[in-house]
């Protein structure tokens, strides 16, 4: 039964390029989580993309795979996540928003894509963010220029700071090395700090997307205090030290 309805799922992909979970749900007769499963199966085979209620045929083309140094995007993967399906709620159709080089906008980008009813202008220091999103046909992507450096190659030094000056986000999507109550956003003194530095100053809102392990302990410099912060999206391994903390603070907080 299960094969059959991926079959049809693909059959009608086949006529129509386009389907919504609710439609299937009713002409299958199952429920939509099942769709759902259905659908993310498909997409593991790399037969769909999955899209905000539906998915979309595969455009056949030729690709070319090019190994990128994955850095720490592995690491915590599962509450990053959940973050970047959270922080993507709060981007609108028509944003022009900036992504920075950290490993959680990397699921982020992969948010992205499944939401085709927003048309977005992202600017990023991130190769990995800028490969993800290159070919959406609904995002409009700006990378940065500079050096090409860390864990996860991104663009930084004074070219990259330069370039992220030249533009105006409204909306900035970032993470840091940690976060203190009592300092703010802190920073081991990496080169993209300065770039993180830039990005404050062209966007009017800023949400920092952190896990829960990101908070307290040590530093050496302080990206910003954390009034600049309009918003921090932690996941819920956060300890309930830290959730008063933010709350005497006045701290925006989203926990997924």
């Amino acid at each position: 039964m299960k094969t059959q309805r991926q079959e049809y799922i693909l059959q009608q992909l086949d006529r129509y390029g386009s389907v919504k979970v609710h439609d299937l749900s009713e002409q299958l007769e199952c429920s939509q989580v099942t769709i759902r499963n259905d659908i993310q199966a498909l997409e593991d085979k790399g037969l769909v993309k999955r899209t905000h209620g539906g998915a979309v045929k595969v455009r056949e083309k030729e690709r070319l795979s090019v190994s990128i140094d994955a850095g720490n995007i592995y690491k915590n993967s599962e509450p990053k996540k959940r973050i970047a399906i959270k922080a993507a709620e709060f981007i609108d159709d028509g944003d022009t928003i900036i992504l920075d080089d950290s490993s959680i906008n990397y699921y982020l980008a992969l948010e992205l894509t499944k939401y085709s009813e927003k048309h977005l202008v992202v600017i990023t220091n991130s190769i990995t963010v800028a490969a993800v999103l290159s070919d959406v046909p609904n995002i409009n992507v700006f990378m940065t220029g500079g050096q090409i450096a860390g864990k996860m190659p991104a663009a930084m030094g004074d070219i990259a700071v330069e370039v992220v000056r030249r533009f105006h986000a409204n909306k900035a999507f970032i993470s840091a090395y940690g976060i203190n109550f009592d300092a703010g956003v802190t920073s081991i003194g990496s080169p993209q700090m300065q770039v993180k530095k830039a990005i404050l100053e062209v966007s009017d809102e800023i949400n920092l997307l952190v896990d829960s392990s990101k908070f307290g302990g040590g530093y050496i410099m302080v990206v910003c205090p954390l009034e600049k912060i309009t918003r921090i999206i932690t996941d819920d391994g956060i300890s309930e030290e830290y959730r008063k903390m933010a709350h005497q603070k006045n701290v925006d907080m989203e926990i997924v």
